[in-house]
This record gives C-alpha cells, sequence and structure tokens, in this order.
C-alpha cells in the first residue's frame, strides 16, 4: 500500500485521537469509577493503534499496544484507577503526542520510551499475576472447553438437531499472542475460516465485543460443521498471531432431558426450517444465528459523515482567486458609476450581492474554533500544578467561538506563554493563598468572545496580580523609562512595561514561564496578526490579559480618504468616527496640536507630514477633515483632505522589497487599478 498519500489525514486523526485521550483523562482523573470514560479512551488508542501499524510507525503503534492493554484491564475491573496509573497513561499520552510530531515534521516517529513501557508492563503485571492464579487453579480442576460456553434452549435444539443430520457440533478455544496488535482483525480472520465450512452458533465474548477488542487473548466458539476437529484446528492455525487452538465435541449430554423437551417446544418451528435448509445445503447448515462480525445488521451501519478534509492551501488558493473577484467587482462598480446604465447598475448590484453571500462562505470554511487551541491547556495545567505545588482550577468560556485558520495557527504559542505566566507568577501557593484569605485552590479563566470583526480572548486569574513598585524599579534600572517619565504612567501604562524586550521580574529564572524571556515575543506575534494586547491588573487580587484580534486577515472593510491626489485605506475596525473641525478649535499643548473630543484631549496627526505628500500649493483651510481611531482606551485624529467613503478591500503585503515601512500595513487594489495604501493606526497613537 501506498502510505504517503494517507500520511496528511493519518497525522491529523492521530492528533484528534489523542487530543480525545487527554480530554478523557482529565475527567476520568475526576470521575475514577466511571467505566465508560475508560472505553472511550480504550476505543481512541485502539484505533490509534490500529492506524500506526498500518502506517509502518511500529514503535507508535507498540507504545499504544501496551498502553491499551493497561486501559483493558481497568475496563474490565482487573486494576483500579489511581493517581500514580493515571500519571503513566498521561505520561504516555505526552510520548504519543512527540512522536506524531516528530512524524509531522519528517521524522520516523522513534522515541525513547523503554522507561514509561517498562512502568506500563509493570501496571499489567499485577493484572497478569491475577490472571495466573485463575489460570493455575483452571488447570488443576481440569475443565473441559465446553464447559466456557452456556446455551439456551434454542441453541441447544439447533446443536441437537444439527448433530442429527450429520454435523459435528465444536466447542473452539482461540488464542492469540500476547503481542498481537490486531485483535480484531485476527478474530475477523478466524470467523471468515469458520464460515466457510460451517456455521458459528455463539461466542464468548459475544461478536461486539470481539470487535471492539473488549477481550484478553482468549474468545471462544460454538461451531457446527462437516469438518472434522483436526481439520479445523489445522486450518485456524494458519492465521497470523494466533497462538493456540483447542477443538473439543460439544457433550450433549449435558443437556438434560427436560432441557431437551423444553428446547424442542419452544423453539420447534425454527429448528425444523434449521434442518430443512440443512438437508438442501452440501457444504455447511444454516446458522440460527449469525454472529460472525462480517455480517452486521445493516440497521446499525453507521450514518456517512457529512464532512469533509480539505488541505488548507486548496482554501488558500480559493481565497485568492476571490480576492482577484472583489478587485474586479470594484472595478466593475467604478464602471457602472461612470457610464450609468440602468442595466448595467442593475447587474453590477446583483453581482455584488452574490459575491458578498460566496464571501461570507469561504471566509467560513476557513474559520476554526478556539478550542482547538483551547484544548491543550487543561492538561498542560495539571502538570504545571504538580510541577509548582499549586492548586489550580482552568475554566474554559466560549471555546466554540470562531477564528481564521491563520490566526489559529499562529496564536498556541503566546498562549502557552501567557498561561504559564499567569500559572508562575500569577497564582499564588495554597499557604500563601491562605494568609490573604482566599481559597487554596486559585482559578485561571480562558475566555473568547467576538466583538465587531474581532475576537477577544482573555487569560483571567485571581492570583497576586501585578506588583506596581517592583515593576517600576525594574523597568528603570533596566532603561526602558526614566524616573521622570514614571511619575506621569498610569497603571495600566505600568502594567505594559511588563511587555518590554528581555523585561521579566522573575527573581529565579524557570522553565515554566519563560526562563527569563519577556512577554515582548506575545506582543511582537499578537501585532504581526494585526491584534493588540493589554492588561489591566490590581495587586493581591488579580489579572487579566486581554488579546483583540481580527476575525480574517485577507478581506477587511475600510474607509479611503485622500490627501492631496492619494488615496489611503484606514481599517473600519480602528475607527471611532469622522468629524470636520475649525481651524480655531485646534490646540496646542506640549508642542502637540490637540482637539477637544467629548470631554477628551485628542492628539491630531497630519498625515502628508507624516507620509512626505507633495503639496502643489499650500492650503490654508478653515476646516479639516478628521478621521478618529483608537488604540485601547488612546484616541488619535488623523487629518486628511476628503472622506472617499466605505468599501471593502483585499489585503496585499508590499513585498519583500518595501519591508517595515512606518505606519503602512499594505495595499490594496482599487476598481479603478489604482494602488491605496493601508494606515497602520496602531503605529501613529503612541
Amino acid at each position: 500500500m501506498e502510505v504517503n498519500q494517507y500520511l496528511e489525514m493519518f497525522i491529523e486523526e492521530s492528533k484528534e485521537h489523542l487530543q480525545a485521550c487527554s480530554e478523557h483523562l482529565l475527567e476520568l482523573e475526576k470521575n475514577p469509577d466511571d467505566l465508560a470514560i475508560v472505553g472511550e479512551i480504550f476505543r481512541s488508542a485502539h484505533t490509534l493503534k490500529g492506524m500506526s501499524a498500518t502506517m509502518g510507525f511500529e514503535d507508535l503503534a507498540d507504545l499504544t499496544h501496551k498502553m491499551e492493554n493497561v486501559l483493558d484491564a481497568i475496563r474490565n475491573e482487573k486494576i483500579h484507577v489511581s493517581p500514580e496509573i493515571l500519571d503513566i497513561v498521561f505520561e504516555s499520552v505526552d510520548h504519543l503526542e512527540e512522536m506524531v510530531m516528530d512524524i509531522a515534521n519528517g521524522g520516523d516517529g522513534k522515541r525513547d520510551v523503554s522507561s514509561t513501557v517498562a512502568q506500563l508492563k509493570r501496571i499489567e503485571s499485577g493484572e497478569e499475576a491475577a490472571r495466573e492464579v485463575v489460570a493455575t487453579v483452571a488447570t488443576e480442576e481440569k475443565p473441559q472447553v465446553s464447559s466456557v460456553l452456556e446455551y439456551d434452549s434454542f441453541e441447544q435444539t439447533v446443536i441437537t438437531q444439527s448433530a442429527e443430520q450429520g454435523f459435528n457440533a465444536f466447542e473452539i478455544s482461540v488464542s492469540l499472542r500476547e503481542d498481537c496488535l490486531l485483535k480484531a482483525a485476527r478474530v475477523f480472520m478466524v470467523f471468515e475460516i469458520l464460515e466457510k465450512d460451517g456455521d458459528v452458533i455463539k461466542s464468548t465474548p459475544s461478536v461486539e465485543k470481539l470487535e471492539d477488542e473488549q477481550f484478553d487473548q482468549q474468545f471462544y466458539v460454538a461451531f457446527v460443521t462437516k469438518e472434522s476437529a483436526e481439520d479445523m484446528q489445522k486450518k485456524l492455525m494458519k492465521v497470523s498471531e494466533v497462538e493456540e487452538v483447542q477443538v473439543a465435541s460439544i457433550n450433549q449430554k449435558k443437556f438434560s432431558e427436560k432441557q431437551q423437551y423444553e428446547a424442542s417446544q419452544e423453539a420447534a418451528a425454527t429448528a425444523i426450517a434449521t434442518v430443512e435448509a440443512v438437508e438442501t445445503t452440501t457444504a455447511k447448515p444454516a446458522a440460527a444465528k449469525s454472529t460472525a462480525p462480517a455480517k452486521a445488521d445493516k440497521s446499525h451501519a453507521p450514518v456517512g459523515n457529512k464532512t469533509i478534509r480539505v488541505n488548507i492551501e486548496r482554501l488558500d488558493i480559493l481565497m485568492n482567486l476571490f480576492e482577484e473577484l472583489v478587485i474586479d467587482r470594484g472595478r466593475l462598480q467604478s464602471i457602472s458609476t461612470e457610464v450609468n446604465h440602468g442595466e448595467l447598475n442593475e447587474t453590477v448590484e446583483r453581482m455584488s450581492r452574490v459575491m458578498g453571500d460566496l464571501q461570507t462562505i469561504i471566509l467560513t470554511m476557513r474559520m476554526v474554533p478556539v478550542e482547538t487551541v483551547f484544548n491543550r491547556f487543561p492538561k498542560m495545567i495539571r502538570q504545571l500544578s504538580r510541577d509548582l505545588n499549586k492548586k489550580i482550577n482552568l475554566e474554559i468560556i466560549g471555546a466554540e467561538t470562531e477564528l481564521d485558520r491563520t490566526v489559529i495557527d499562529e496564536i498556541g504559542d503566546p498562549l502557552v506563554h501567557l498561561i504559564r505566566n499567569s500559572v508562575d507568577h500569577g497564582i499564588e501557593n495554597p499557604t500563601a493563598r491562605r494568609a490573604k484569605g482566599k481559597p487554596e485552590e486559585g482559578t485561571v479563566v480562558l475566555r473568547a468572545y467576538h466583538s465587531g470583526n474581532y475576537v477577544f480572548i482573555e487569560i483571567e486569574d485571581d492570583g497576586a496580580g501585578i506588583n506596581r513598585d517592583k515593576v517600576l524599579s525594574k523597568a528603570i534600572s533596566k532603561g526602558i523609562v526614566t524616573h521622570e517619565q514614571s511619575l506621569a504612567m498610569t497603571d495600566n501604562q505600568i502594567n505594559e512595561l511588563i511587555l518590554a524586550s528581555g523585561f521579566s521580574t522573575a527573581d529565579v529564572i524557570s522553565d515554566v514561564s519563560g526562563r527569563g524571556v519577556g512577554l515582548d515575543v506575545v506582543k511582537t506575534t499578537i501585532e504581526s496578526l494585526g491584534g493588540n494586547i493589554s492588561i489591566e491588573s490590581t495587586q493581591d487580587v488579580g489579572s487579566i490579559f486581554s488579546i483583540q484580534l481580527p476575525l480574517t486577515l485577507s478581506i477587511i472593510s475600510v474607509m479611503l480618504v485622500e490627501i492631496e491626489k492619494e488615496i489611503y485605506a484606514i481599517p473600519l475596525s480602528s475607527i471611532i468616527e469622522t468629524s470636520i473641525i475649525r481651524s480655531s478649535d485646534i490646540m496646542n499643548a506640549h508642542n502637540q496640536k490637540v482637539i477637544d473630543f467629548r470631554g477628551k484631549v485628542v492628539p491630531l496627526v497630519f498625515l502628508e507630514e507624516i507620509f512626505e505628500v507633495p503639496r502643489k500649493e499650500l492650503q490654508d483651510d478653515e476646516f479639516h477633515s478628521v478621521v478618529i481611531v483608537r488604540k485601547g482606551e488612546k484616541l488619535a485624529g488623523l487629518v486628511v483632505d476628503s472622506f472617499i467613503g466605505q468599501q471593502e478591500i483585499v489585503l496585499k503585503s508590499l513585498g519583500n522589497y518595501l519591508t517595515n515601512i512606518f505606519a503602512i500595513s499594505g495595499a490594496t487594489i482599487l476598481g479603478n487599478g489604482k494602488v491605496a495604501l493601508i494606515i497602520d493606526c496602531n503605529a501613529l497613537i503612541k
């Protein structure tokens, strides 16, 4: 089989199964007696094992198999869940995740897991020892194979009537090797051989449990056939990974006279039909009950999944093509306005509506719930709690909130850093919390929600908060701010000093929250995504880190403005409102031109000066057009010549030759073919 074409699917599905294992393990830790949860973990592990073996990743399959053995023992109540066992299973899942990531990065998935495997075997050996005791007692009593299965009256009648027609009735015991990886596949192969030579009357465990591999290494089958016991034993031993096959005749004398009488009365009609079918069959009798895994009732067939996996590159291509359509739409709108042709205008309007719907669908296709990122954090918090000897409860709110896939791929690491920071620097140890009158268990809330064209992600904790004096002292000592500047700073401005490059208040560098690497990395990543981060904190009460991110990075709504003959685009998400002001309303404060906007002093930014727009002649207008924009709580007024109007545009980068252009985040092509530069308002607000 050519496995390379399935590799991407294998990696994605493996991640999903491992995530499911982690989530259910956390549930099991809270409800150790709930065997239904164990069953869910077992099914995910079993599927992963099968996929890994099929793809040829034997190390991955082997570790999963060892973990599966422990889960199977727990599921069958041979081992009881304990914190120590859960720790080792968690450790196994961590190793499996690393192996899958290695495969995703082009590796072979090999990893030294000998220590973990040894611990899994040690856990399993406790269950094996108990099994050996049972086996020893069973051997001393020398039971027959036929004593394993019990038959109801209907099954007794079928066996008796089949024997009368010259068929042999056997009880077959099949034992698989201990290292068998695909038990369900071996069961299927055994049943396939049996069905060719006769009929299966019943099995122990049931067919459903055999399909789900809910058995140790051995299962039993009642079988009627024309073949001899010796021939059946030889045929079944040909199946790979079958260690032992015992075939014994069913002792029909154990069916009491009363049982035979009741059986013949209760199932006479069906038995007669069965015998008639046997008489017309040359090779085998008609089964009274078809229990082979291959012949499952169609009524129980799974409903077809109505979703498909699509490579993100295909969506990117689709988005790029649509972006070209958006540009052409703008061109058509411009032409229809100039021509003023009724039928053309109507067609362009209809096309615009259809393209608007198409745009919504395409953007929705790229949207992914943030839970794909959030799901990794409960297990991380569990481990951090143990490493730091703290009691921490993680609450996740709004995990269904959706973000563009591009943003999702980038936001994971910054969130890890912020959560580790909250746990390490924010949440106090139980003794300190008791001294402050707080509950011993600290709470970290991870919250996501929509607001306009943005998604907000907040990390809130009820910990120690930010020590204002300590932050200021550190910032002054590192030369980030001067003592004079610090005197005029607000609390929020002081809080945001921790986002400065290389800033850290940790007295001891640890592996938990960054080894002295400051939160400036987080800030840089978020701003590169077109977002921003703000901090609110009260000492000894807690902190809130708030991240603001755009819903999408490709198509945005803007206000087009004009300066001289040049056109610029200002993102609507940054605009509060537009205004026309008199020149006499402009004041000076600290060598800065400002205006009074609704009781707030707002600095003015003259874009013609920022972008050095050449003027053919000096203007001395009595009125100025101003766009009021914001960055967090800060405001600024961008002074332009005139407002053109609102439009949806395609955001394009300036390329490798025009990097780090101050206050310009990209460009777009307008309907008339001209290029408009997109203003980065965050860079203009100090």
